[in-house]
């Protein structure tokens, strides 16, 4: 202590101000820190998703060899669900052999049933795939006769069959055999057979749940008299190393339907949201239609804007370009409202048109990538160059045009020297040297591309234009391996014009020999073939099923000489890239490619990246409609984000124009405030900056009033200096929602602005919890804040706090001195 108060002066009246001097300056030190230390990274992410809020852990049962015991299971999400990904993830399993797939290893399906018990085993989607094309009871609904003492129910066939557990649908007549696909099938079921477990006892699968849409014999979702929407159940059947009975092949061969192994099953309830149409028909109607980077948003919003209020909206999912001339060119039955990316332009002598922000998304190159020779059978990240993603969309590896394993030909001619697909591509493999010596030869064959017209395909197109190399080897410069661009896209200027959709160019036809002199002649375009929409491209990414059509080697029933449908991987070799949205890649939890911007820096779309997007953009045609840029995003910019905007003119009626007024005061509103629950902003989307939500608030008073304000009074019709947004997403031809359905939910209070009984603007519905799931962030509803934004405006302040604190810390110990001097000078 003595060596101390030297430092800092021997009295007591010059120890307090040195130690103030001192604490001055440790404030000003610490104010600099806070002030150039960066936010900790994932800080602008919600704390606690609404997601895991509903989370489910079960633990495994002993079993008769002890199996499972320390088994622990969980469900990530139980409630608010609709058709998505849903991750299970466990512990404490024992490790699944590499090269083998017959032992250790989980069995999930969803089931339906109305006992407060649990399902019955008739009434689980399980059965119909096969690993590896053979036919075996552990993928199957089929009971070998004998092989389980503990079932007494299904021990008897007809004929010379086996019996067979049946399912049984919420209606309709019970499957009659143990391959009966009269409700799913291979290529639609969403049964996972085989989910294997790591050397550490973990493991992870990522189901995809599905509604009443997509399964009906399910009924999951779907309202009764009262409207409630029906709960359904996940099964999850743990397979260890002991069979029932010893087995003489040495394998696990008997289906999870038999009793002894359903009796250790673990099951899980699930809670839906309601889908179908979900507001009162007889409400009139007022239509919107547009660009599919809105339709989970909008399914979402459109129950909760039902509630309370004298009109319906109705969602048609379109090409941009049918949405906007409904708008510029309108008939007497078009709809009152466009959502596009690339403005509407006001038609010549045509009434004004203003245009309102809505949501802010983009495309996602989605994946699934699995690989069972490897410790790891699974790729969760990849990078993709502007390039690469080129040679896909041209069909310019031989694997998307001809496949070798169904081909004695050879590659055709025009593709000589090109590698057989992504994975022996060498810049493919540069980027990502994990997969060197994959066992995946060929696949993925392409991506899976939606087959409509839309402005996210311009906005690939510009975004490969804008890198060098892409653009160079779409105007036919070979890659510096010698690879070519396919020779039948060489005259569509893929350099220089952008084209509105994903041409499929090479007619090349291949003749395929299967087993027993079957033959199909297939081209490229069955190899990989057109998407609906974004949405399917991502479900079939999900499902590792990108509908191939000519794997005639495993269709030993089809007839010979036509066009044969194929069967999906079995688990293990799945490998299926898709062009998605991003709210639909998030929806089914899609791993999602990294891609270069502007800088060259590798980056995933997020909340963070998204919207660093939007700040960079710049004025489109339409003052105040912001176009998207790939070449200026830069400094962790996502390249490929894209704004929808509701574009309406103002010769609708007073009254259209006041319900599209309060729709997108909503959406502005309580509706980018994100969350699971109905009425929210769903995972996908980033909420929209202050500015535009303002914007919006503006276009809505103008839409509402019939005139566009004044420049300078803050319009956000057209002409307005505002905030916008831009380049959007493409189209379904024509799927219409009328409340939510298989792209979202809703349900919940209408907008204050419309009706006074609805909660404050900005805020959630009643019951409605704010948060998020995935990689989505939790939101402050006022100014669409996300927590790092609230963070970073914290650390301001206190850095203000500091340097006041420290300019008063060190002004004490100066006046003092300055007066002691003083009363020194009087003395002399």
């Amino acid at each position: 202590m003595r060596g101390i108060r030297g430092l800092l002066g021997a009295g007591g009246a010059r120890t307090r101000p040195a130690r103030r001097t001192t604490a001055g300056v440790a404030a000003l030190l610490a104010a600099l820190v806070v002030a150039l230390v960066p936010l900790p990274q994932g800080l602008d992410r919600a704390q606690a998703a609404e997601a895991e809020s509903s989370a489910m852990t079960l633990s495994g049962t002993k079993g008769p060899y002890d199996d499972f015991s320390d088994l622990k299971v969980t469900v990530h999400q139980t409630e608010h669900l609709r058709q998505q990904g849903l991750e299970v993830s466990w512990t404490g399993g024992k490790e699944t052999p590499i090269g083998t797939r017959f032992f250790n290893f989980l069995q999930i399906m969803q089931c339906w049933g109305d006992d407060p018990a649990g399902p019955e085993r008739e009434q689980c989607v399980f059965g119909g795939t096969a690993p590896g094309g053979f036919l075996v009871d552990t993928w199957s609904r089929q009971l070998v006769k004998g092989t389980d003492p503990a079932e007494t129910e299904y021990t008897e066939a007809e004929g010379f069959g086996q019996p067979f557990v049946p399912f049984r649908p919420v209606e309709g007549e019970p499957t009659d055999s143990a391959y009966d696909t009269t409700y799913f099938g291979p290529n639609d079921s969403n049964a996972e057979p085989m989910r294997t477990t790591q050397a550490d006892g973990t493991g992870e699968a990522i189901f995809e749940v599905q509604t009443a849409l997509e399964a009906p014999h399910l009924g999951c979702g779907a309202t009764n008299g009262a409207g409630e929407p029906r709960n359904c159940w996940l099964v999850v059947v743990p397979r260890g190393d002991h069979e029932i009975e010893p087995s003489p092949d040495g394998r696990l061969d008997t289906s999870p339907l038999s009793r002894t192994n359903w009796d250790r099953r673990m099951v899980f309830p699930l809670a839906f949201d309601a889908v179908g149409d979900t507001c009162e028909p007889d409400k009139a109607e007022r239509r919107v239609i547009g660009s599919e980077l809105l339709t989970d948003a909008m399914s979402s919003w459109q129950t909760v804007l039902c509630s309370g209020a004298e009109t319906r909206f109705s969602f048609t999912q379109a090409g941009e370009e049918r949405a906007r001339a409904a708008v510029t060119q309108p008939s007497g039955t078009s709809p009152g409202l466009a959502v596009t990316v690339d403005p509407v332009e006001t038609a010549e002598g045509g009434p004004p048109v203003v245009h309102a922000p809505l949501a802010v998304s983009g495309l996602s190159i989605g994946f699934l990538w699995e690989d069972a020779g490897r410790p790891v059978p699974w790729v969760r990240d990849l990078k993709l160059t502007p390039r690469l993603i080129a040679k896909l969309l041209t069909q310019s590896y031989v694997s998307g045009v001809r496949q070798w394993n169904q081909s004695t030909e050879g590659p055709p001619g025009h593709l000589a020297g090109n590698p057989e697909s992504l994975t022996r591509d060498p810049e493919f493999l540069e980027l990502n040297p994990a997969l060197e010596g994959s066992a995946a030869r060929s696949a993925p064959y392409g991506i899976a591309v939606s087959g409509e017209n839309s402005d996210l395909a311009r906005l690939m197109w510009r975004y490969l234009q804008s890198d060098k190399d892409a653009r160079e080897f779409l105007e036919g410069k070979p890659d510096p391996w010698g690879m070519k661009l396919n020779p039948y896209y060489a005259d569509l200027a893929l350099g220089t014009d952008t084209l509105d959709h994903f041409p499929k160019a090479d007619p090349t036809e291949t003749r395929s020999e299967g087993v027993g002199g079957m033959w199909a002649v297939y081209t490229g375009a069955e190899i990989v073939p057109y998407a609906e929409n974004m949405h399917d491209a991502a479900q079939r990414v999900r499902r590792g099923y990108g509908g191939m059509a000519i794997d005639v080697g495993i269709c030993q029933e089809c007839p010979s000489g036509g066009k044969l449908s194929g069967e999906r991987r079995p688990q293990g070799g799945r490998r299926v890239m898709g062009l998605a949205d991003t709210a639909s890649a998030d929806r089914f939890l899609l791993d999602t490619a990294a891609l270069p911007n502007a800088d060259g820096e590798f980056v995933k779309p997020t909340n963070a990246s998204l919207l660093k997007a939007v700040e960079q953009m710049k004025d489109s045609a339409v003052p105040g409609v912001k176009a998207p840029d790939p070449a200026r995003a830069t400094d962790g910019a996502y390249p490929l984000t894209a704004v929808a905007y509701a574009a309406g003119a103002l010769d609708r009626s007073a009254a259209e124009r006041k319900d599209f007024a309060r729709l997108i005061r909503y959406a502005a509103g309580t509706g980018q405030t994100q969350g699971l629950a109905p009425g929210l902003l769903p995972p996908g989307y980033a909420p929209l900056p202050a500015a535009m939500r303002e914007q919006a608030a503006e276009a809505a008073t103008d839409l509402e009033t019939g005139a566009v304000a004044a420049p300078g009074a803050g319009s956000g019709g057209a002409g307005s200096p505002g905030a916008g947004g831009a380049d959007g997403t493409g189209a379904d031809g024509g799927l219409s929602l009328t409340g939510s359905d298989a792209a979202g939910t809703a349900g919940g209070a209408g907008a204050r602005e419309a009706d006074p009984s609805a909660g404050p603007a900005g805020s959630a519905p009643p019951g409605a919890t704010a948060a998020t799931s995935g990689q989505e962030e939790k939101v402050a509803s006022s100014g669409g804040l996300t927590p790092a934004d609230v963070l970073g405006a914290i650390r301001w302040v206190l850095l203000g706090v500091l340097v006041a604190g420290a300019a008063a810390a060190l002004a004490g110990p100066v006046m003092l001195r300055l007066s002691a001097r003083k009363a020194t000078a009087t003395a002399g």
